[in-house]
């Protein structure tokens, strides 16, 4: 996965080359549309995250369907299944309204090419946080259909939550200048 982010940015950058190069004769504007496309990059990026994170919010919606066949589980897993959804709305809430981590070349607050290079390594960290909630999505699944440990695979799956969510977090604070 990681292959296909760096893929994704040289595409965006290859692709702006030829009007680049023109551009890039005015002084100061070739930083700014180096900035911009790291931008497109990153808005790119956390829309497949969000997409596939919906994916998974599909599949835990599956899960609560099958466990409420048995009305018993269904009602001993109720609230610790909401609230891991309630986790994974809020994450894919976040990263879909999150701002794309630049602000525009005239606006009043800029946020430095180091600090972006931050914000775009933490959009490239969320993918293995997703590997990791898809996983316990399937351990979850498995677990309800093989009749396990349900309980455990809904905890496993909200602290893979809780720990992307405070990762995502921290993006924002890279934004307002605090970290």
């Amino acid at each position: 996965m990681k292959e296909y982010v760096a893929d994704l940015y040289e595409k965006i950058v290859g692709e702006g080359r030829g009007l680049g190069k023109l551009l890039s004769k005015v002084p100061g504007l070739d930083g700014y549309m180096e900035r911009s496309r790291r931008r497109e990059a990153d808005q790119i990026l956390r829309t497949m995250i969000a997409a596939r994170l919906e994916e998974v919010r599909l599949q835990l919606s599956n899960v609560h369907h099958e466990l409420s066949r048995d009305i018993i589980k269904a009602m001993d897993y109720a609230e610790e299944l909401g609230r891991a959804d309630t986790r994974l709305m809020g994450l894919i809430g976040k990263i879909k309204d999150a701002p794309v981590g630049y602000a525009g070349f005239f606006d009043a607050i800029k946020i430095d090419a180091e600090a972006l290079a931050r914000i775009y390594a933490f959009d490239e960290q969320m993918l293995g946080h997703l590997d990791e909630i898809q996983a316990q999505t399937t351990a979850l699944e498995t677990a309800v259909t093989d009749n396990g440990n349900i309980g455990g695979a809904i905890r496993e799956l909200s602290a893979a939550l809780g720990v992307a969510n405070q990762v995502f977090s921290a993006r924002n604070e890279i934004l307002m200048g605090i970290a």
